[in-house]
């Protein structure tokens, strides 16, 4: 059979042409990404992150010596106050993110608050990065003949600007805010200069550059926010940075990036990939990398969200109630322009559900077809290997059911489970889909959608009809003192057919149907106060004869 191809094939094609192209085989190929850890770095954020970890996987498949170079934009300036925050927080506004405190006093500063939680959530989906931080980048002077060589060229690169400067953009990323914001100022000589220092007192880029001297590389600068005047020298002191529009095709040319994704707002006429592929070639002398530019990813059936995430899911809330290579799936198996949602509702359990219908097609060598593929790709790494499952794979519809009617209890859900047909060893064979099952069932499941078994026999008990108080006696009469799965099936679907004249394997007529639905919903009310609930069989399952005795028996 032909070997399956998918987005990820062609990306990492793409990448190797590049890499021959510049003549770089010498050195890894390098395929890139770069993150502002301004807030919380959503699901959305993480198409960022996972494409060019699939390509790179790819590559490392076929063989080839590959990097995937990961850049945090944490020397970005703080823009806003988001969502979560304490209002005192704009006093940090204009600062390098990694000179704004964290305010939950958990993290050395603001930018390290919204790294480790992505940080440990790319552990645990396998994903390993080479990672920079462009605070330390600049601070140390690493950029600093690119710097010089960019100001130096300041005329020409303006003369790029220029041209898309009438564009009208509409930025949907930090980046490409800070790229619209650095075009929009006066129109002295000085105005649109392609570095911004930070002021040395107050530490803001609320700077206006008031003069600059080729020959000495002093730049002069005012401070909007604190009236200081300042001189810093471009050829031996680093406080500042190259704007956005400057610094991503300095970063494709210093850092040799053959392959780079990017938000589509990254994308359009005027935005920060068509310049930059320009002014990587006629400033730096590079290349601009081959790109992929990857659509919105939404969010629905959130229930409640923490402050501190800005009311925005972040891959660790994925992660409490989807395994890990269901995470990677969502991604992998969709172009990267095509949009989708993670839906955090009911749509989970149709998930589990295709998911697992996929791991059984995965299986069998034969139906191997670009499915299978994304579904490869989604389930190891080179680095992690095969990536946590279950032992025993139980479905999620059943295990989330157990796990409410059981209140949590282990003992119990593993009593049913083993029970409802799936036996196994231990509670640890059901990890790490168990868990999920219990976050699910716990966070984003309504209250009233949730199963509350009654602590006492209904009133209703006392007013049932004749044929009501009949199947109840056909289904206590007949109720075993160890419950099984099949036969309590049976017997449940079966008391109406005995209230009917029939036996319990005999097939069901268009009368019984419809006291098999009365008889549920009987059921159902006397014992979780409802009118459904977790499927019948498995409460039977999970409450036991004595309770189901109990709770059923006329008065």
């Amino acid at each position: 059979m032909p070997e399956p191809t998918d987005w990820v094939t062609r990306a990492a094609d793409d990448a190797v042409r590049h890499w021959e192209r510049v003549g770089a085989k010498d050195r890894p190929v390098t395929v890139a990404s770069g993150a502002s850890p301004s807030g919380p770095i959503h699901l959305g954020n993480l198409r960022e992150f996972l494409t060019p970890h699939f390509v790179a996987e790819e590559l490392r498949r076929r063989g080839v010596a590959v990097r995937h170079l990961h850049s945090w934009d944490d020397y970005d300036r703080y823009r806003k106050v988001p969502a979560g925050a304490p209002p005192e927080w704009k006093e940090h506004i204009g600062r390098p993110l990694t000179a704004v405190p964290d305010p939950w006093e958990c993290h050395p500063s603001w930018s390290d608050h919204f790294k480790a939680p992505l940080r440990a959530a790319l552990q645990e989906m396998g994903v390993v990065m080479e990672e920079i931080s462009q605070t330390e980048h600049y601070r140390s002077g690493v950029y600093r003949d690119q710097i010089l060589h960019a100001v130096r060229n300041r005329a020409r690169i303006e003369e790029v600007l220029a041209r898309y400067r009438t564009k009208v953009i509409e930025p949907e990323s930090e980046q490409e805010a800070e790229a619209l914001a650095d075009s929009v100022t006066a129109d002295e000589d000085t105005s649109r200069f392609p570095f911004k220092p930070y002021c040395r007192e107050c530490g803001r880029d609320t700077t206006t550059i008031t003069s600059y001297d080729d020959e000495t590389t002093d730049l002069a600068y005012t401070c909007d926010s604190d009236g200081f005047s300042g001189v810093t020298n471009l050829a031996t002191q680093s406080e500042g940075k190259l704007v956005w529009k400057v610094d991503w095709p300095m970063r494709w040319a210093y850092e040799g990036v053959n392959f780079e994704p990017g938000g589509l707002d990254h994308s359009t006429p005027g935005s920060s990939y068509t310049v930059g592929k320009e002014l990587v070639a006629e400033i730096f002398g590079g290349t601009a990398p081959s790109y992929v530019a990857y659509a919105f990813v939404g969010f629905a059936g959130m229930q409640k969200m923490s402050s501190s995430t800005g009311g925005v899911p972040i891959p660790a809330d994925a992660l409490k109630i989807l395994e890990a290579p269901m995470v990677r799936w969502l991604y992998v198996r969709r172009q990267p322009k095509q949009a989708f949602n993670i839906d955090f509702g009911p749509e989970v359990v149709r998930l589990y559900d295709e998911w697992d219908s996929l791991t059984r097609k995965a299986a069998d060598p034969a139906k191997r077809d670009a499915q299978v593929l994304a579904f490869e790709r989604a389930s190891a790494t080179t680095a992690a290997g095969t990536l946590p499952t279950p032992r025993v794979r139980v479905p999620f519809r059943l295990l989330s059911s157990v796990a409410d009617v059981t209140a949590g209890s282990t003992e119990l859900i593993s009593r049913v489970v083993a029970e409802s047909g799936y036996p196994h060893d231990s509670i640890e064979d059901l990890e790490p889909r168990l868990h999920r099952a219990t976050n699910w069932m716990a966070d984003y499941v309504p209250a009233e959608d949730r199963t509350t078994v009654r602590a006492e026999p209904s009133p209703r008990l006392a007013d049932l009809s004749e044929q009501e108080r009949g199947w109840l006696a056909q289904l206590l009469d007949r109720l075993p003192e160890a419950l099984e799965l099949e036969p309590v099936t049976s017997l449940i679907y079966g008391a109406p057919k005995l209230g009917r004249g029939l036996d319990l394997d005999d097939a069901p007529t268009d009368e019984v149907k419809a006291d098999q639905k009365a008889f549920f919903k009987l059921l159902y009310n006397l014992l979780v106060d409802a009118d459904r609930g977790p499927r019948l069989p498995t409460l039977f399952l999970a409450l036991g004869p004595v309770t189901i005795r109990r709770l059923l028996t006329p008065r």
